[in-house]
């Protein structure tokens, strides 16, 4: 990603809208359908300036990999200890077969082999372990926001489903979210397109529109996992490590 965005993920991530609610979404999704057990060992990769460690550690013991050097400094400090510095595919001095979950939170999207990514991750869990995976969804969506994430793709559910099937992970939940505020959000993102508009949409803006943007997408806390979601922004996946017989059915395509 481009220096600015890690220094706005630093400067905004405690308080803007997307990061806020986002986590409560995620931490709703962990507690109802990942179940994890008690001492739980849980590992994100990519976990930028660590506004989601916090959020993780009520689940258990968290560690965690970064390889942009200022952000990782940062997220040290959050943990309380060192990060790691382990680029997928490789992801070198990462023991396997040691996580309970493993976070991977709108990074995938960075890496060019994503299944190759996801193989090695599956690597790392224990045996029935699970992937929390989001990533950007509806290439159509692209713009200047995904050129300064250094985004090499957006996905629909067809081919974040091809890459998980191709890593040999079962998916047990599949759903758009970040749904509810999903056509102010294309339409942005269009009209960035249209205007040539170059760099990242992740200004905080003014107080009022950012807790209402926090309220309405933080609603999905109640509802991802639950009901078939409507198009989104993003998707979210669950996927476990080994076949076993999933819970529910993968979301409506």
């Amino acid at each position: 990603m481009d220096r600015v965005i890690y220094d706005r993920m630093a400067e905004h991530d405690s308080t803007h809208w997307w990061y806020r609610a986002r986590r409560d979404v995620l931490a709703s999704v962990i507690a109802r359908e990942i179940k994890l057990p008690m001492e739980a060992r849980i590992l994100e990769i990519g976990c930028g300036t660590g506004h989601n460690l916090p959020m993780l550690a009520q689940f258990g013991t968290v560690d965690a990999v970064e390889i942009d050097d200022a952000a990782r400094g940062v997220a040290e400090r959050r943990l309380g200890r060192a990060v790691a510095s382990a680029p997928l595919p490789e992801m070198a001095g990462v023991p396997e077969a040691t996580y309970d979950m493993v976070a991977l939170l709108d990074v995938l999207e960075h890496v060019e082999d994503d299944v190759a990514a996801l193989r090695a991750i599956a690597r790392r869990l224990k045996p029935g372990g699970a992937i929390l995976l989001t990533v950007p969804q509806y290439p159509w969506m692209w713009s200047g926001h995904d050129v300064a994430n250094h985004h090499h793709r957006r996905y629909v559910k067809a081919t974040l489903k091809d890459a998980i099937g191709r890593a040999a992970l079962t998916l047990e939940l599949l759903s758009s979210f970040n749904s509810l505020l999903f056509p102010f959000a294309a339409a942005q993102r269009v009209a960035a397109r249209i205007a040539g508009k170059q760099g990242s949409d992740d200004s905080l803006p003014p107080r009022p529109v950012n807790a209402l943007f926090e309220k309405l997408f933080g609603l999905e806390r109640y509802l991802v996992g639950r009901v078939p979601m409507p198009p989104g922004v993003s998707l979210l996946a669950v996927v476990r490590a080994q076949s076993s017989s999933p819970r529910r059915r993968p979301g409506p395509l």
